[in-house]
């Protein structure tokens, strides 16, 4: 699975369960940028896993801060090649 896929992934999330429609990039900011609060992040963190079938451990909850940072974690996790 590429990045531009697991950017897919997470932009198809954040539509269905968070209502956002603006396309996502790498460098938003998942707090300041796109507005999650803790529930809204908590929902996102729940779903990514459920779409891509991982589990993020909390070490790894506290390095994301921004869409690129998932797409680096979900990355690792899925052994994308890129």
């Amino acid at each position: 699975m590429t990045r531009a896929e697991i950017l897919a992934g997470i932009a198809e999330v954040a539509r269905r369960h968070l209502g956002i429609e603006a396309p996502l990039a790498p460098g938003q900011r998942l707090v300041e940028d796109l507005g999650l609060d803790s529930l809204r992040l908590l929902t996102l963190a729940a779903e990514v896993e459920n779409r891509f079938r991982v589990t993020l451990d909390p070490e790894d909850e506290a390095r994301i801060a921004t869409v690129g940072d998932l797409v680096d974690v979900l990355a690792g996790k899925l052994g994308a090649g890129c």
